[in-house]
């Protein structure tokens, strides 16, 4: 019986981490007003009738704060790229000279940074969200378990479990206010 509480705890840090790690990985594609090659993650690019991720197709550098490089394995595949840049909901104007796109990063003016700032807010609320979801699936389980007839799980091994997935909970969501609260105060620096 305590394996099943153990494999109940281990599942929701499981799940929330992995909620931890989605979270973290769209915060590298919002836009903060300095070149960050993560902003290109999620572009697609259609190539040889296929869409495929950028970085499969070209390498991405960042050779100073507002600008980022992007380099074709294949020459050819220059126009396709700047246009997927282009049909972007980025922002940004490439520079293609032939050989490199050159994407200036222009400095976000207050009006977007507040914004960014909103659409960080929601997506750290969605990830909640979904953290209170694994902590209630947990809770169930374990309620489950302590009314299974078969494998008895005392009240106070109930009480317990109860209080570490809450804790794990809270632990979790002070990590995504943390992230959230750092995303927001580099969207913020001028």
């Amino acid at each position: 019986m305590t394996a099943t509480v153990d494999t109940i705890l281990a599942e929701a840090r499981k799940r929330m981490k992995s909620s931890l790690e989605t979270l973290k990985k769209e915060m590298a594609t919002v836009r903060t007003g300095r070149a960050n090659a993560g902003i290109l993650d999620s572009l697609h690019v259609e190539y040889y009738g296929s869409s495929m991720p950028l970085n499969q197709i070209a390498g991405v550098s960042v050779p100073e704060a507002s600008m980022l490089v992007i380099t074709p394995f294949d020459k050819s595949a220059i126009k396709a790229i700047e246009h997927a840049i282009l049909k972007s909901e980025l922002g940004l104007n490439p520079a293609n000279d032939g050989v490199v796109i050159r994407l200036p990063i222009p400095p976000l003016n207050e009006e977007r940074r507040r914004d960014l700032v909103k659409v960080v807010s929601r997506m750290g609320e969605e990830i909640k969200t979904a953290m209170r979801n694994v902590r209630r699936d947990a809770n169930e389980d374990i309620k489950k378990l302590e009314k299974d007839k078969t494998a008895p799980l005392g009240e106070d091994a109930a009480k317990k479990a109860l209080a570490d997935i809450q804790k794990i909970t809270d632990d979790s969501i002070k990590e995504v206010e943390e992230i959230i609260k750092h995303k927001d105060a580099e969207i913020m620096h001028i």
